[in-house]
């Protein structure tokens, strides 16, 4: 009798450790920033928002949150299959983000130490958020038997550059969307026990709190420069900050729609929701943001999904890189004209936004 060997499922740098994903335009980015000007900035006009910011910060209600209990200690080799594969890659991508945001913060946290030292507690204090949001998604991957090297991954990723401002655009976005993202789950999983495959998000009703609070600090540091947000530029920046991050995040989900649906939820209604929370929730402090209800919004965003799916299908066939490349090219460019059409989507004035709850 003759046995085949199965293929490893992941590739490896080492045993049990896990290759980093390929990086893409849809992969998790790692930042860096102009350090320099960001230690010279004033933030004097809204000093006494940070100051009760950072007395939150250090109440670290969290610090006995992230702790394994009993939930864990069992077999996982019942979620198998495409199953298990879309969720490792959820781990790995969320592991991947959280640990993006504690390079970040912690490099802020020691660049900004003797120019400004109130927003340098604030970033170290998020940072060690971070670090356990970050640790304990790498310490569930080992329960599928791999991890990452988060010390290769921080070697081995390419850096970002955003200036200072940029960065607090999509810093304050991810941190409201990742609110949104897990508050939602949770919710769902209270209501359907059944569809908690995994004890990792019982975790999440606090650890979204993390990510709320992370958000508000970026809205006062916002708040505290006005020229970020009281002009026509910014009024175009918030937008396309707007747009990338919606559009990235319904995109990766589609691609992972099995995914959701073993935890019990459309992919496609969970991103509608959570995008509407989130523009909601940036219109208190973005000037405009995006009119997520007018009909073009979504029927661009399906034809991105249509189109990446044959990009994908591409990449999988046997055709040299340049032929592969010919065929990608329209699509490439079907992609680009539906991302101009949805920024030239008319925006809402957030300002008519204002008394209204979500």
């Amino acid at each position: 009798m003759v046995t085949t060997l199965k293929k490893p499922e992941y590739e490896e740098i080492r045993p049990g450790v896990k290759a980093p994903a390929k990086e893409t335009i849809l992969t998790p980015r790692f930042y860096t920033t102009d350090f320099d000007a960001m230690a010279e900035m004033d933030i004097t006009v809204n000093e006494e928002e940070l100051q009760a910011i950072v007395a939150e910060f250090r109440q670290d209600y969290n610090r006995h949150h992230f702790v394994r209990n009993a939930d864990f200690d069992q077999s996982w080799d019942h979620i198998d299959g495409k199953t298990r594969q879309l969720f490792i890659e959820f781990l790995e991508r969320s592991c991947t983000a959280e640990f993006s945001g504690f390079l970040l913060y912690k490099e802020l946290g020691r660049r900004l130490k003797n120019k400004s030292p109130l927003l340098a507690e604030c970033f170290n204090l998020m940072s060690r958020d971070e670090a356990r949001h970050a640790g304990f998604l790498n310490k569930a991957m080992s329960d599928f038997n791999l991890s990452l090297d988060l010390g290769f991954l921080t070697k081995s990723r390419d850096y970002t550059f955003f200036q200072p401002k940029f960065i607090f655009y999509a810093t304050y976005l991810s941190e409201k969307i990742g609110y949104w993202r897990y508050i939602t789950i949770y919710r769902h999983l209270e209501q359907h026990p059944e569809s908690r495959i995994y004890p990792i998000f019982k975790f999440f009703e606090n650890w979204c709190q993390d990510e709320n609070r992370h958000g508000d600090f970026f809205d006062a540091i916002l708040k505290a420069k006005p020229e970020y947000l009281n002009d026509w530029k910014a009024k175009l920046w918030c937008r396309f900050f707007l747009l990338s991050v919606f559009a990235t995040m319904y995109l990766n989900d589609i691609q992972r729609a099995d995914f959701y649906a073993s935890i019990g939820l459309d992919a496609r209604s969970y991103d509608k929701h959570v995008i509407e929370r989130t523009n909601h929730t940036a219109g208190r402090v973005f000037p405009v943001i995006i009119d997520v209800n007018n009909p073009a919004f979504y029927d661009s965003l399906e034809i991105c999904v249509s189109n990446c799916e044959k990009l994908r299908a591409i990449d999988a066939t046997n055709a040299i890189a340049p032929i592969k490349f010919l065929r990608k090219l329209p699509l490439f460019l079907s992609n680009a004209s539906q991302f101009i059409r949805l920024y030239f989507i008319k925006p809402i004035d957030s300002e008519t936004l204002q008394g209204k709850v979500l």
